[in-house]
């Protein structure tokens, strides 16, 4: 039984607010603002992104123009190009329902032709211009040559929300959601699967957004840095202290103007995907 078009609204929505009520070091959060915005401005930016993003009459570029488009009309800033890019398709393969979401996200991959290649490049241009940039051939500022997955798989090396279209979201399916799955289970609720998943995101791979900004090297420092914090955490049972500590690393990668933002867009898919899985199963069942 296909999702209804409400049901996808929300779930994204709900990732989408999950993730911002989540105090994710470096990040935007509801404990505190950053980097020139603030949390307030994501959760405008999901609610008007939600319905473009959900719209069956257009096809996944098309939603994701048309999200980046109202994010801009509503916030006039770039607070979720990442998220869109990752949550198109993961939307257009829950609402065809397939008994696979893994599966069926594949194939609205595969199926994404020039004229999406079309829109998504626009909506790069509209909310950062650059994007996949000239060194690949693929400049989001000119005509594209290429269909959409192989112009991202170009680009997947050096950027990691194009890598999931490369690798058919592996990571999101690979690091966040068995993140997310193993918080639940040990009994955590609240913030802390967002948390986890941001964690695992920011521990395993050097956040792309920070390589852009700060280079390489500074993104791989970040990495080691975030896994020598997080083997700490995991030894504080206290919640309030654990708090405390996320706050210090927080303040502490903000005065740097460091903003791990592929790993929070990352985790929004990862949310999603979660919450899509259940809806799935309790349509079918």
């Amino acid at each position: 039984m296909p999702l209804s078009r409400e049901t996808l609204r929300e779930a994204y929505e709900d990732a989408c607010r999950l993730e911002i009520e989540a105090l994710k070091p470096g990040n935007v959060h509801v404990f505190a603002g950053g980097h020139r915005m603030s949390a307030a401005q994501f959760l405008e930016s999901a609610r008007v992104s939600s319905s473009p993003l959900t719209d069956p009459t257009l096809p996944v570029g098309r939603r994701m123009l048309g999200a980046v488009r109202a994010t801009r009309r509503a916030v006039a800033t770039n607070t979720n190009l990442g998220i869109v890019l990752l949550c198109g398709p993961i939307i257009k393969a829950a609402e065809l329902s397939p008994d696979d979401l893994r599966a069926g996200l594949n194939s609205v991959l595969a199926g994404l032709d020039m004229d999406d290649t079309h829109a998504v490049f626009e909506a790069i241009v509209a909310a950062s211009p650059g994007g996949l940039g000239s060194a690949d051939g693929n400049d989001v500022r000119e005509e594209p040559k290429t269909p959409l997955v192989e112009a991202m798989r170009e680009a997947a090396g050096r950027d990691l929300i194009a890598r999931q279209y490369a690798n058919g979201f592996s990571d999101v399916f690979g690091v966040g959601l068995p993140a997310i799955e193993a918080s639940r289970a040990a009994g955590e609720t609240g913030m802390w699967p967002a948390i986890r998943a941001y964690m695992a995101f920011l521990t395993t791979f050097p956040d792309s957004h920070v390589a852009r900004k700060h280079g390489e090297q500074t993104a791989r420092e970040l990495r080691d840095e975030a896994a020598a914090f997080q083997a700490s955490l995991e030894t504080d049972p206290d919640e309030d202290t654990r708090i405390q500590r996320l706050m210090t690393l927080d303040a502490y990668l903000k005065a740097r103007g460091i903003n791990p933002g592929t790993s929070a867009d990352l985790t929004v898919a990862s949310l999603l995907v979660h919450i899509a899985f259940h809806q799935l199963a309790q349509a079918q069942g």
